[in-house]
């Protein structure tokens, strides 16, 4: 989609339907940002406005309650509570993330609401699409426009479905006046059937409008394909995700594909690109705030995500790689392939007294920002002094969520403080085309069909081997192409190689598993998929067993099998929509 002051063009008219009446359902009854009627907006360009406010909370940010916890990237709830990242700062610092790490969070946590809200506020902007469009006149598309629609609606319904598990599917029909519905009754049915609507109506692009943020029907057929796999339901993700691989396009027109350089799917300069199959689309410099309380278009979410101090940005020091991640980007030093059942064994990478000195996955120094490596064109990272609390935070930083020295004034804000420096134009991937090639090879595996499954994951992998996507030493970063100009000298010892074979089914999907993390890594996909793979506790509480004597946040860690898969419901939205004594919201288990 052209980039719009998408903010400013929220629905105003909420007060229409459901937003006007007495009732205290806070998340269906959101505050109205006007008192336009439905009359002025029933036309063409009333509802595309709409429409626009709809698609405007798919970066998480822009709904009364939003924050960090809102973003898109899902860093905490899926990154931090996962082995891939620490919360980072002080343990006190946006204490609420701190229960996310360790596994002591509570339903009155205050990160809680921020998600749940903003989740909400999405389903009803889409709702009322639907509700304006039953009186407009002069609508070229209704078709299209009712697809796109669906299309969010079911976005935002799955991002709560695999938040908090038990959830209330939220249609045009309930309102105030119409308030009966519980959170018992599971939402995949109607989840799926939004978007299967999306893929019968939505064009194949919007290349002759240019609008590359609007959802098309290969965008549609990847959500419901990641719906299938959420659900286990493998062979029919597989026949879509056949399809999107061989015939799939961007809404700008042009084929799915790899980028021949990893990093080109976090560079604000390559954004929409020809991996990026659906995205929050972000701006800056464009006239929307840029302050705390306003309503900027940029990468709002993720602005504490930077070192604590030079480089990027000018703070804050959250979101720091683990050690645990960064250890599993070794590589065997023969075939260069991942070490999967041994990688945490050994001397730690870059471990400030004695370091790991083997091989590595090259993609290792693009998701993470490590002592003496290259930090785009922002010089070499300095260590320590770029982390806020070592001893807290451990020893990396984030680097999939920056930009160069060279793009400040082009993609931030270019302020010299803070808050404003830090929001960016970097686009969040919601899914990008490597995910879906993970997607069938877990499929494939799934069916039985390993030398499908090692072709696709050869596939991602030959990507990083190229060594022209490497990171080098004594050479300018080129941010035009997410590359080195100067390929000399291998910024440390990087070995990566192809699979030869998948011995057994077990072999191939831990094969998937890791290659899925090393990929995907501090994109806020790691703990979900965990979830869903149903080795959550396995995982969690060996990773937490290794580091709990050496990190703070981990000493009293524990993941909770038939508990910790979803995250609790706020209290106070169960109490808010119990308020009258009818139980329509139960809270999950063991909370």
């Amino acid at each position: 989609m052209k980039k719009i002051n998408y903010k400013f063009l929220i629905p105003v008219s909420l007060v229409l339907f459901l937003v006007i009446a007495a009732c205290s359902k806070s998340f269906l009854n959101k505050p109205p940002l006007g008192t336009l009627s439905p009359s002025i907006l029933a036309n063409e360009v009333g509802v595309q406005g709409l429409l626009i406010g709809a698609y405007s909370l798919v970066d998480g940010e822009g709904a009364a309650g939003d924050g960090f916890a809102s973003g898109a990237s899902n860093w905490g709830w899926g990154g931090v509570a996962s082995d891939d990242a620490n919360k980072g700062s002080d343990p006190s610092d946006v204490a609420d993330f701190a229960s996310i790490e360790d596994w002591t969070i509570l339903p009155t946590n205050g990160s809680l609401p921020q998600k749940w809200s903003l989740l909400y506020s999405g389903i009803q902007r889409s709702n009322d699409v639907l509700k304006v469009m039953r009186i407009a006149t002069g609508i070229t598309d209704s078709a299209s426009i009712a697809a796109q629609v669906k299309f969010l609606r079911a976005f935002y319904h799955f991002e709560a479905e695999k938040m908090f598990g038990q959830i209330v599917w939220v249609d045009e029909n309930i309102s105030p006046s119409n308030i009966n519905f519980t959170n018992t009754t599971p939402v995949w049915p109607n989840i799926e059937a939004d978007l299967n609507y999306a893929v019968a109506n939505l064009p194949d692009n919007w290349s002759s409008t240019g609008e590359v943020g609007r959802a098309n029907v290969w965008a549609a057929k990847a959500l419901l394909a990641k719906v299938y796999m959420f659900q286990q339901k493998y062979a029919a993700a597989y026949t879509l995700l056949q399809d999107i691989i061989a015939n799939g396009k961007t809404a700008k027109g042009d084929k799915y594909a790899l980028m021949p350089h990893y990093f080109s799917n976090f560079n604000p300069a390559q954004k929409n690109s020809p991996e990026s199959v659906f995205a929050a689309q972000t701006s800056v410099q464009d006239g929307s705030s840029v302050d705390w309380g306003g309503d900027p278009n940029g990468n709002y979410g993720d602005i504490l995500n930077f070192p604590y101090t030079g480089g990027p940005g000018a703070c804050c020091g959250f979101y720091n790689p683990s050690q645990d991640l960064a250890n599993a980007y070794k590589t065997d030093a023969v075939t260069g392939l991942p070490l999967l059942d041994t990688y945490f064994q050994g001397l730690n990478v870059s471990d400030p007294t004695t370091p790991y000195v083997g091989t590595l996955d090259p993609r290792i120094d693009w998701a993470i920002g490590r002592k003496g490596i290259p930090y785009l064109d922002w010089g070499l990272h300095p260590g320590d002094s770029w982390i806020r609390n070592p001893g807290a935070d451990g020893h990396f930083s984030p680097k999939k969520d920056v930009y160069a020295a060279s793009q400040k004034n082009f993609t931030d804000n270019g302020s010299a403080y803070w808050a404003p420096t830090e929001l960016t134009a970097n686009n969040v991937n919601i899914i990008r085309f490597s995910d879906v090639i993970l997607w069938a090879a877990e499929c494939a595996a799934q069916a039985g069909d390993l030398n499908a499954a090692m072709a696709y994951v050869n596939q991602v992998r030959a990507r990083a081997a190229d060594p022209t996507g490497w990171v080098y030493m004594n050479s300018d970063y080129d941010p035009a192409n997410s590359n080195y100009k100067t390929q000399t000298t291998p910024a440390d010892n990087y070995k990566i190689g192809l699979y030869t074979s998948f011995p057994s089914q077990a072999y191939a999907l831990e094969a998937i598993y890791h290659e899925r993390r090393i990929e995907l890594s501090m994109e806020g996909h790691r703990f979900f998929d965990l979830v869903r793979w149903g080795i959550a506790g396995t995982v969690l509480n060996a990773y937490y067993d290794r580091f709990r004597a050496i990190m703070p946040l981990k000493k009293n860690a524990h993941w909770t099998a038939g508990k910790n898969e979803h995250y609790p419901i706020p209290q106070s939205e169960i109490d808010n929509v119990n308020s009258d004594g009818k139980k329509r919201l139960v809270q999950n288990p063991g909370y």
